[in-house]
């Protein structure tokens, strides 16, 4: 039998009232043979999806609880699991931590619906379709760049492909089950913004990847700090990106600081939030001294300038 049903006219009053303006699908499902309901709406109301979990259908407690972040392209959103035994997003499992807590994050061109499930302790279940609000991204041309740094000699690809396997194994590990990130991600040095998450890139008048961080323009040798305190998980010197820092926060969770004149950390070193890793530089593809900042979540490239704490 199921208790503290929310009708729709409640969740309409939350969605009405909020000033916030995404796209959202929200959709919530009770097992057995409790109540079923669903709630769809495609518009200009708000991605408050991610606070209607709070309710309980049949229980007295929440099952999941949302902390902060949106569904939107490049977004984080960071969970409470208080009361649920296990959850899956799109019928795979989902790390809760020691603290229980989880994440889901989106994507640069993520456009898909995501589902989320939560399974409760008290037997219901809870299934929440994300659909991240979609952005429209610049493009940015950048010249100067050395011939070799644009299209690679024959000869580097080989040590190309190394670094990218270096990168994908520090960025698959899963990290300490201690949400480190929970408070947030600081921003690692003070200075200009001159690179965007999402950006089309355009090198010397060649079309390549977009840019996946946040480029940070300060002078040499300004110290550069952790955004949360971690593991360091890579320090290695890199063909494109120069001296590299990964360092994981947990629940597959990690940040990247490139380009850097020097680092001050080795692997597996743990660092604090705030805790000086290196210094800026220009060393890999770079045109100038500066920062690339970068966070991931499994192999999920996330925009810091959603999660970071506040701006520079």
């Amino acid at each position: 039998m199921c208790h503290n049903i929310v009708s729709y006219k409640f969740v309409l009053n939350i969605l009405q009232n909020t000033r916030e303006r995404d796209k959202f699908i929200f959709m919530v499902t009770i097992s057995g043979n409790c109540f079923k309901q669903s709630l769809t709406k495609v518009g200009t109301l708000s991605a408050v999806l991610t606070f209607l979990i709070l309710f309980s259908f049949g229980s007295a407690n929440a099952c999941i609880t949302p902390v902060k972040g949106k569904a939107i392209q490049g977004g984080l959103m960071i969970f409470k699991a208080e009361n649920a035994s296990h959850i899956k997003l799109d019928g795979r499992a989902v790390s809760i931590n020691q603290k229980n807590g989880f994440v889901v994050g989106f994507h640069r061109d993520d456009v898909d619906l995501r589902i989320l499930t939560a399974y409760c302790q008290d037997g219901a279940e809870f299934k929440l379709n994300l659909v991240p609000e979609q952005r429209i991204y610049k493009t940015q041309k950048i010249n100067g760049l050395p011939n070799n740094m644009v299209t690679p000699p024959a000869k580097i690809l080989n040590r190309i492909a190394q670094d990218s396997e270096l990168v994908k194994q520090a960025r698959s590990q899963k990290g300490t089950s201690t949400d480190y990130f929970i408070s947030g991600f600081d921003w690692p040095v003070d200075g200009v913004i001159t690179g965007v998450y999402g950006s089309q890139r355009i090198l010397n008048g060649a079309p390549r990847q977009p840019h996946f961080g946040i480029d940070i323009a300060a002078p040499t040798g300004t110290p550069v700090t952790a955004s949360a305190a971690g593991t360091v998980v890579m320090a290695e010197d890199l063909y494109f990106t120069g001296w590299t820092i990964i360092i994981s926060h947990g629940d597959y969770l990690s940040s990247t600081y490139s380009h850097l004149q020097d680092i001050s950390v080795q692997l597996g070193d743990y660092v604090n939030r705030g805790e000086i890793i290196g210094i800026v530089g220009s060393t890999g593809r770079s045109t100038g001294a500066h920062l690339d900042w970068r966070i991931n979540w499994l192999d999920k490239r996330l925009d810091p300038q959603l999660i970071a704490n506040k701006n520079p």
